[in-house]
């Protein structure tokens, strides 16, 4: 981060806090003379964020808010008054902040399931508990890579792997589409890497239960003794 050149003239600066298709994350932020904005669809609740660096930052609920169909955007007062009125009014942020969120009719079933959502965090201990579980998922699987002489090779360097979404490579593409076979027939599902990036992915976020990915560590274990 300390590499990063910005622009001082620059409008904003935008992050996406985590990469969902390489699997990696930022663990920390920059501070910036400029609006820093930051996508953090896909770890917002999953661990704590300093929120204090952006001057904007949103998610959409399709990871861990909560199912797809609405969009949580906090905006500091001083970037509102910045919006300007020439774009339509359903696609300025002042309306929905004049109007309390309710400038049209809000997608209700998407914004009721996130209340549940949010009142479940709260449950299991706040935003401190749910990091400690997405920890100790992730290094399942982190450990059985880092293990595995090889059989497993992590994408992202150490310090910058992603809790919820954790990639890896084997020695090959047909090992890889193999592995993603027998994962299936036993009861496991989407662990083809993105398209873009082809490989493995495991997705570990929120509502992923600890049980999972134990589970799949041990396939993981199980298939290198097996095709190793």
């Amino acid at each position: 981060m300390s590499d990063l050149i910005i622009d001082p003239e620059a409008a904003y600066i935008h992050i996406t806090t985590n990469n969902t298709i390489e699997g990696s994350q930022f663990r920390d932020f920059p501070l910036t003379t400029v609006p820093l904005i930051g996508d953090m669809t896909s770890d917002l609740l999953s661990r704590k964020l300093e929120f204090n660096k952006f001057t904007m930052f949103y998610a959409s609920a399709q990871k861990n808010l909560g199912p797809a169909g609405a969009t949580v955007v906090v905006m500091h007062e001083d970037m509102l008054k910045d919006c300007v009125n020439t774009i339509p009014a359903i696609l300025n942020y002042k309306t929905y902040a004049q109007n309390n969120s309710l400038y049209n009719t809000p997608p209700v079933h998407s914004i009721y399931m996130m209340k549940l959502v949010l009142e479940w965090v709260n449950q299991q201990g706040g935003i401190a508990e749910i990091e400690k579980m997405n920890i100790q998922k992730a290094n399942l699987l982190y450990d059985v890579i880092d293990s595995s002489g090889g059989f497993y090779k992590g994408i992202i360097e150490k310090p910058f792997r992603s809790m919820m979404n954790i990639t890896w490579r084997m020695i090959d593409e047909k090992l890889e589409k193999l592995f993603v076979q027998e994962s299936e027939f036993h009861g496991f599902d989407g662990l083809a890497g993105h398209r873009s990036v082809r490989g493995l992915r495991a997705s570990a976020y929120n509502a992923v239960p600890y049980q999972a990915c134990k589970d799949l560590a041990e396939f993981m274990i199980d298939f290198q003794k097996r095709k190793g």
